[in-house]
């Protein structure tokens, strides 16, 4: 087992890391830049080094300065968490080169499925369903032109070398699409360095499953069954849920069997996610994968008892994996609400400040995943995320109402959160009645700003700003609780820091 990790990232997901580490009797080295020199997670590691500037690309993008410093400290490994160079390939191969052991996926399974289309080839060999479109980058209008004929409109433009909603762009005629093939091209560029773009036939309100797998170095290959990630904006999720209330049994045989036939194809190690788009048919294709921890982890651990992170550390150290997939079983229902520094009255535009209050619900069933406290800097150098809040039950309808319960007595005040956002979604009926696909946020934000005009002062102005956006993402998307009885033996059922 490894002495020492140097902990690659920042916020609520080192945190987590440090947690796991000191758990395994390992030390937890962390980095952090100048906006970070008073952060949360450089207070609570074992050690803490100063990686540089404020802004990502000077301290937690800085790959030769990362691996100097493992190297200095004398670090056997490096956890990357998620974002930043967590599915960089070329930083794997560095730190490989280097001598030091990367917690995550070999260099050579990023690069396979860093790169969409690739990724697409390798599926559509390995008899992975994907979506209809292309296996190729496209570079010239009139490819595209072609293509989307033969695919049929409406059609997405997505960037070869990245994700996040990056460089897509939804073409619903001929007519939009040099402008739109423009515009993907130009975004690719500038957020992942290259301007390669591939082309799927755009699915209609579908739903976004995705399936935890787990495999080690000794060939074994284990899924933590699947969660519901439909509850998207812009691309990005906001809360997620663990298991799929739209999934059966049969559903979950058929995802699952395609998620390990998706790793074993890219000889995947580690933790990772294999993400599916199922439509209103019922029909499941391969999206792409996530070659790390996943921001919404908890909502699985919560449903299997397993301990994700320590389960990448151990793998990476060497070790099997730790249990049988015989062994598990769905042991009740997990929802994560995702809470960002935003002001979702105002476009969702971010917010920052001092936290000034930082007061944390509590209960059975509660964990809260935080990477901030009283008198933390919510930054403009970095993403809005403040914590994820998860919460557990027997059933969907218990983790729901202790959701509920729990986002009613948490309270953030400095900056501007989406808490009140994350209240509605879990009273709107269609969640209640799990009657809701990605399209949900771009269709319903009109309605929580008129419901919210009863209670919030709103400038005309606001309101017109946040309703013209979502009319046009509309436009371009188309077309207390119950104290009922929890396992005792699950380790995620107290308040977790």
């Amino acid at each position: 087992m490894f002495k020492k990790i140097l902990v690659a990232n920042r916020g609520e997901i080192a945190l987590r890391i440090i947690k796991a580490c000191n758990e395994l009797s390992i030390t937890a080295a962390v980095i952090y830049s100048e906006a970070d020199k008073t952060a949360l997670h450089v207070r609570l590691a074992d050690e803490a080094y100063n990686i540089g500037g404020p802004r990502a690309d000077e301290s937690y993008l800085n790959q030769d300065r990362i691996i100097s410093l493992a190297n200095e400290i004398n670090a056997d490994a490096i956890h990357p968490g998620y974002g930043f160079l967590s599915e960089n390939s070329q930083f794997i191969e560095k730190v490989e080169k280097a001598g030091i052991t990367f917690i995550g996926p070999s260099s050579n399974s990023v690069k396979l499925m860093g790169d969409k289309t690739s990724a697409r080839r390798l599926m559509t060999q390995n008899n992975v369903p994907i979506v209809p479109g292309t296996t190729k980058p496209i570079s010239t209008i009139k490819d595209a032109m072609k293509s989307a004929s033969d695919i049929g409109y409406p059609i997405m433009l997505k960037a070869a070398g990245g994700g996040g909603g990056k460089g897509m762009r939804v073409v619903q005629s001929e007519s939009e699409l040099e402008e739109s093939f423009n515009l993907a091209k130009s975004e690719s560029q500038k957020a992942f360095g290259r301007d390669d773009i591939y082309m799927e036939k755009f699915l209609v309100n579908p739903k976004h499953i995705e399936v935890q797998i787990i495999a080690d170095h000794h060939g074994n290959y284990r899924h933590l069954f699947e969660r519901e990630c439909s509850l998207q904006r812009r691309h990005q999720k906001i809360i997620e849920e663990a298991p799929s209330p739209s999934i059966s049994e049969k559903d979950r045989e058929k995802i699952t069997t395609i998620a390990l036939n998706a790793a074993k194809a890219c000889d995947y190690h580690n933790a990772g996610t294999i993400e599916l788009l199922m439509d209103e048919d019922k029909s499941f294709y391969f999206l792409e994968m996530n070659t790390r921890v996943q921001v919404e982890h908890p909502v699985t651990e919560f449903i299997s008892n397993i301990d994700i992170v320590k389960e990448q550390i151990r793998i990476a150290s060497g070790e099997e994996i730790s249990f049988q997939q015989e062994e598990l079983k769905i042991l009740g229902h997990s929802i994560e609400c995702r809470i960002y520094a935003e002001d979702s009255l105002n476009n969702f535009a971010p917010s920052v400040g001092v936290i000034t209050n930082h007061s944390v619900p509590h209960g059975v069933g509660i964990r809260i995943d935080t990477g901030i406290d009283t008198n933390s800097e919510v930054s403009i150098y970095y993403d809005p995320i403040l914590s994820k809040l998860v919460t557990f039950g027997c059933d969907r309808e218990e983790a729901r109402s202790r959701m509920l319960y729990a986002l009613k007595n948490y309270l953030v005040t400095g900056v501007t959160t989406n808490i009140p956002f994350c209240k509605w979604i879990m009273q709107h009926k269609d969640f209640v009645k799990n009657k809701f696909n990605i399209n949900f946020i771009g269709y319903e934000i009109e309605k929580y700003l008129n419901e919210k005009r009863d209670t919030e002062i709103l400038s005309d102005e606001m309101v017109a700003s946040v309703i013209v956006s979502s009319l046009l993402y509309h436009e371009k998307r188309i077309s207390a609780p119950k104290l009922n009885f929890v396992p005792e033996h699950n380790r995620w059922t107290v308040d977790h820091e």
